[in-house]
């Protein structure tokens, strides 16, 4: 089964239209047999939804997807810019709320989606949980650890749940890849490579706004490269040290095309590649270790060839036990939220990607290597 034929998994051309792994997996089978009750009546009391801003350009649609799911009512919206905000409740029939904090506090919403600027992520987070409203943000949760440790402990003390948006941790070949490093049949992981790339920049698609350091803490690493980061952590584990590369092509105020080396504590090697400069360049994924490869993407991304000298066929072939994909991040949240589902990437996921993100700036900013310490989760 294809992505496109899975209407609740996101690929990579997908995302602008959407918005260890055997825990994962039961949690995504789990989620998944929710999805599939959609048929059944809905509950009488359905999932009140305000959406938070259309800042980000999945917001869209998350929104579309919100709209589409039975359990679901779009109850509000709010936007930082409150014309923007007006024109899109209009178009999503739902009540505009200049004020956030009286949104917050409305009796109809139970749930935000959060798709605000980058920088104003922790006082929306922290001020939605504090009054009880689970949260589902875009990616990155934050842009350092420090405020996503203050988000961490607001959803903790307020018992929410949160949810962050991580697609590529859904899709079958990234799914088989967890699941053939933790079943050892590459042996000791040596090198990780993962490229996610578009020409939003070049090919001139992106907002304008996307360009500000201020407001986006960054450029193409902070957003498009959030995938190739986290599949990284995920895959690797944790890291020791980073080094980046970044370079803006056409000379905006932040990178367009970007390259990290990371060294995880394991001492493999993981290369996080990312553009906004980068015309049909496929997502691709490359593992290495002492007992064998494993490559996904390239021309036909959902690709999976594993090469293993722990499998009887030992030459590069199609793998016959690739996992069935899970449900987007999105469907996952509304499904933790109607039918107490699970959430496999939450809080510690989202701050686990902004550290990775955090000391990969700080390396490009001062053309150094930096040390990253062992993180004690909150």
């Amino acid at each position: 089964m294809t992505t496109e034929q899975n209407s609740d998994t996101i690929n990579r051309r997908g995302f602008l239209a959407c918005g260890g792994t055997a825990a994962v997996l039961a949690g995504l089978a789990t989620a998944q047999a929710g999805a599939q009750d959609a048929a059944a009546p809905a509950a009488e009391k359905k999932l009140r939804v305000a959406v938070l801003s259309q800042w980000h350009p999945h917001a869209k649609g998350y929104a579309k997807s919100l709209s589409s799911m039975p359990e679901v009512d779009i109850t509000a919206v709010w936007d930082e810019d409150p014309k923007r905000g007006e024109a899109w409740a209009k178009q999503l029939k739902a009540p505009f709320e200049a004020d956030l904090a009286v949104l917050l506090k409305r009796g109809d919403v139970d749930a935000v989606c959060v798709n605000a600027p980058t920088s104003m992520h922790p006082e929306i987070m922290i001020a939605a949980a504090k009054v009880g409203k689970h949260i589902f943000t875009e990616k990155v949760m934050a842009l350092t650890v420090a405020e996503c440790d203050k988000i961490s402990a607001a959803v903790s003390d307020a018992g929410v749940k949160f949810c962050i948006s991580f697609p590529f941790r859904t899709r079958v070949e990234t799914l088989y890849a967890k699941k053939a490093v933790e079943e050892g049949l590459l042996g000791k992981l040596t090198f990780i490579r993962v490229r996610v790339a578009h020409d939003g920049g070049c090919g001139g698609w992106l907002p304008e706004h996307f360009w500000d350091p201020a407001t986006c803490g960054g450029g193409a690493m902070m957003d498009l490269g959030a995938h190739p980061m986290y599949l990284l952590r995920w895959l690797g584990g944790q890291p020791k040290r980073v080094v980046s590369a970044f370079s803006s092509l056409l000379g905006k105020p932040v990178e367009d095309n970007a390259v990290s080396v990371i060294e995880f504590e394991n001492a493999c090697l993981g290369v996080a590649e990312t553009s906004f400069v980068s015309t049909r360049s496929p997502f691709s994924l490359e593992l290495s270790g002492t007992e064998g490869s494993l490559l996904v993407g390239g021309p036909e991304e959902q690709s999976v060839r594993i090469c293993s000298n722990k499998l009887d066929d030992k030459s590069w072939h199609t793998p016959a036990d690739i996992p069935a994909a899970g449900p987007n991040p999105l469907r996952l949240w509304v499904e933790a939220l109607v039918k107490n589902g699970p959430i496999p990437f939450g809080t510690e996921d989202g701050t686990q990607l902004t550290e990775l993100m955090e000391n990969a700036y700080i390396a490009a900013r001062e053309k150094r290597q930096v040390e990253i310490p062992p993180r004690q989760a909150v």
